[in-house]
Order: structure tokens, then C-alpha cells, then sequence
């Protein structure tokens, strides 16, 4: 199911993204290993006190709907302006619009995220969703690999620093999330965060958080942000984090925790019943 949802996504952004912008040439698809542009920091915005959220099933959701509310924002966003802006500026830099990126935890390895697209065989389309498939030829090649920002135990500080970096790989004082965009060449990266650390707050989040959207967007690549099924901290607040930036950055935000609420347990795994691992049952 989690697969499936995510594919929706990315559907909603070809269809009414990639089919707005000027026809790609062979040139621009080229991959390049060189060297790519420096993304800026953007200020950071004062942090406030993370309302409670309440989510109510029968109202309609709303793509706009504040951050406070993002327990009611939809699962599959609609894309915007922004989203167009970013995947143009992506190609001019030869970004190819065939390769998406995974960055994120142990949720979003490809044995457990959307690896078996890359094999024929290993799944089967209800007619329902029989539209995804041109999704899926679209991306072949970006379904079953981890790249170099994807790994168990990954967290928001961790894909930015270059002490997790494939060491073999990636070039010196580069961090993961930095050398899976100069060697894979995204125009989508599907974030999808957070693994608890000593002295994690929503706070220390949204600081890493504003880096790798910055990062990505001035890489042209177009950020997908996910809230997660999980509450380990409590109150909601890295849920409502991850809306926010949404919200500011004018980006798509795939609403995994609404969905889930829909599964058994909210989608968590009762036997490891630890609160963070989600379950394998669809």
C-alpha cells in the first residue's frame, strides 16, 4: 500500500508536471559527473510551539489547509507552481527526468520501499490502479537501488553529514544526500525522515530539514516530503514540522500518517511493538 501511494505522487507530478515543460533533448539527459552548483541557506524561520492536532476524517481536505491542520491534508498532494519551477531549473542543470531519489531511514531501503517495481514479475496492478504503470516504466531504474542517502539508522543529521558518505564513492567532505545527487542525477527525491537521536526536538529537525530542502532545490531537484506513521516523540511535533516546511516551501507533502490510519494498528508493526517500525501487511 505504502508503494502504491507513492507512485500516485509521483503519477500526479509527470502528468501535470513534466508534460508543462519544453521537450528534453538527449543532451539534457546526459548524466555528468561534475562538479554541481553550491545550494544557499535560506534564514531560519523563529520555531513556534507545536499546536495539538486534531484530525477529523469527514472533512474534506484541502491541499492549503495551515500546518496546524495537517492531519486532514489529503495523502496524494496536487502539484504546484512551485513544483513546475523547480523540475524546469532540474533540467536545464541535466538533472534527467526519468531518476527519483530516496532519502530517508531503514522504511525506505529498496527491500522495503518500492524495490520490487524493478522486477517484472514481482507485482501485479488491480485495474483500479492500472494507470501506474507508466509510472512505473517511467522511473525503471530509481524503484530497486539505495542509492547513497537511504540507509538504516539515517536521520536528518545523518544524510547531511559526510562521515555517512560512501567513502569509496562520493567525493571528500561530501555528504550522502550531496553525492546521491551528483551521481544519480534526480529531478524527485522522496524525503522521508526520522530516526530518534540523543537529544532530538522538533527544532533541531527543522534546522536539518531547511538544509536538505535547500540542497535539493538549488540542485533543481523537486523535494516530496512524507509525514510518518509513527509518534515516538509524543506530541505529533516532527509531523507537524514536516507540514510546516510544506506549507512554506510550497512543496508536496505525501500524507503517509493519514493513510495509515486507515490500516491495522495505524499501520504499525504489533509484533515488534516498538512504536517506530511500521508494519509489512498490506
Amino acid at each position: 500500500m505504502k508503494a502504491l501511494w507513492s507512485l500516485s505522487i509521483l503519477i500526479m507530478i509527470i502528468s501535470a508536471g513534466c508534460a508543462s515543460v519544453a521537450p528534453i533533448s538527449a543532451a539534457q539527459l546526459h548524466v555528468t559527473a561534475t562538479p554541481r552548483l553550491k545550494p544557499t541557506r535560506t534564514p531560519l524561520q523563529p520555531n513556534t510551539a507545536v499546536p495539538s492536532p486534531t484530525f477529523t476524517p469527514s472533512e474534506t481536505p484541502d491541499p492549503r489547509l495551515p500546518p496546524e491542520d495537517w492531519m486532514n491534508w489529503p495523502v496524494v498532494p496536487e502539484a504546484t507552481d512551485r513544483v513546475y519551477e523547480i523540475y524546469q531549473r532540474g533540467i536545464e542543470l541535466g538533472n534527467d527526468p526519468h531518476h527519483f531519489s530516496k532519502i530517508g531511514d531503514c522504511h525506505n531501503v529498496k527491500e522495503a520501499f518500492m524495490g520490487l517495481f524493478d522486477k517484472p514479475g514481482w507485482y501485479k496492478l488491480r485495474d483500479e490502479n492500472a494507470n501506474l504503470q507508466p509510472v512505473i516504466d517511467w522511473f525503471a531504474g530509481s524503484f530497486d537501488r539505495d542509492g547513497y542517502a537511504v540507509k538504516g539508522g539515517f536521520n536528518a543529521a545523518a544524510v547531511l553529514n559526510p562521515t555517512w558518505a560512501d567513502q569509496e564513492l562520493c567525493q571528500p567532505y561530501e555528504s550522502p544526500i550531496a553525492c546521491e545527487v551528483r551521481i544519480h542525477n534526480p529531478s524527485f527525491a522522496i524525503v522521508s525522515l526520522e530516526l530518534a537521536w540523543l537529544g532530538r526536538t522538533a527544532e533541531r529537525y527543522e534546522d536539518y530539514m531547511r538544509q536538505i530542502l535547500d540542497l535539493l532545490i538549488a540542485e533543481g531537484v523537486v523535494p516530496i516530503l512524507a509525514t510518518k506513521a509513527d509518534n515516538l516523540e509524543g506530541d505529533h511535533s516532527l509531523n507537524y514540522t514536516t507540514a510546516k516546511l510544506a506549507y512554506e516551501y510550497d512543496l508536496p507533502l505525501w500524507n503517509f500518517w493519514r493513510a495509515a490510519q486507515e490500516l491495522p494498528n495505524q499501520g504499525m508493526d504489533p509484533y515488534r511493538d516498538d512504536g517506530f517500525h511500521i508494519s509489512d501487511v498490506a
